[in-house]
């Protein structure tokens, strides 16, 4: 059985078992030769170029699974009978991390403190605080559990909000109402036609005075020009992993807007989420293997 893998980490966990051969695929050389009779792929952290065309000369694929929890990129283009994975988990603990990390660092001030500080300058003032916050997490999957846990003993109150109500967790159709009472909103939808440009002027403007937005999402689900104007006023804050475009260019005006902080996508790049997707994946294989039902298997929308 033919396999693409993203890196010789993947290929040292994976190439061991039985009848799989394995080639390392990161998308920066050329495509390999046999793209039709590779049997599982496994791509790299960011979609190759020339995705949907790759896609449609893996005429043997039968299983593509993600080392991401978005899978935006490969859905459209699937062949049917092409079962799709994603990494659901493997990033949780870094990116909550990030998450509660980047709100701290946006009410606190530590961007402005270093920036002081680089200057030799002692700029004392009070800051914001996350205590006695109410922290709205909108889309309340793995992630946002995994947030609220480390969130616990921050002495926060936390909201939370996803695609279908449940017990303790709100509908999308009550987000309106929430968002005003919110002190920090984090982002942590997968990227669907639903999502998209989710935050829009509208969206900002009903956030309270001093609110941090915290993206840990898609840059997708944020209307960028709508935020850039909100941002401008200084009525609200952002902590930014994600962005649109990304990687933000050069000169863009989100780089200076007001009160902002951005990281280039690094929320969920960690030792933690290599060592979990390689575990992942040497289960997905060995359950594929064995005919067993795989983990995360993408259904419907999403």
């Amino acid at each position: 059985m033919k396999i693409w893998v993203p890196s010789k980490a993947a290929a040292d966990v994976l190439c061991d078992l039985p009848e799989v051969e394995c080639a390392v695929y990161d998308g920066t050389e050329p495509v390999p030769e046999g793209a039709e009779r590779v049997e599982v792929w496994i791509p790299p952290l960011t979609p190759v170029a020339g995705l949907p065309d790759l896609l449609a000369r893996m005429t043997g694929l039968r299983l593509l699974q993600t080392v991401t929890a978005g899978v935006d990129a490969y859905r459209p283009h699937l062949a049917e009978g092409v079962t799709l994975c994603n990494a659901r988990g493997v990033h949780d603990a870094g990116t909550a991390e990030w998450a509660v990390g980047a709100m701290i660092a946006v009410l606190r001030e530590f961007p402005g403190f270093v920036h002081a500080q680089r200057k030799g300058e002692w700029t004392y003032h009070h800051t914001g605080v996350l205590a006695d916050s109410t922290v709205l997490i909108v889309g309340y999957g793995s992630i946002g559990e995994a947030l609220e846990r480390r969130l616990d003993g921050f002495e926060v109150d936390v909201v939370r909000v996803a695609r279908t109500a449940r017990p303790g967790v709100h509908g999308m159709d009550e987000l309106p109402a929430l968002l005003p009472a919110a002190d920090v909103v984090v982002l942590l939808v997968p990227s669907t036609p639903e999502t998209a440009g989710m935050v829009n002027a509208g969206f900002l403007a009903a956030m309270k005075d001093g609110a941090v937005l915290v993206n840990a999402a898609r840059g997708s689900v944020v209307d960028t020009a709508a935020l850039v104007a909100e941002l401008g006023g200084g009525r609200i804050l952002a902590a930014l992993d994600v962005t649109d475009p990304e990687p933000l260019p050069e000169g863009h005006p989100l780089w200076s807007a007001p009160g902002v902080l951005i990281t280039p996508h690094v929320a969920g790049s960690s030792p933690a989420s290599v060592r979990r997707t390689l575990k992942l994946l040497r289960s997905q294989l060995l359950r594929y293997l064995a005919g067993e039902p795989l983990k995360n298997v993408i259904t419907g929308s999403y």
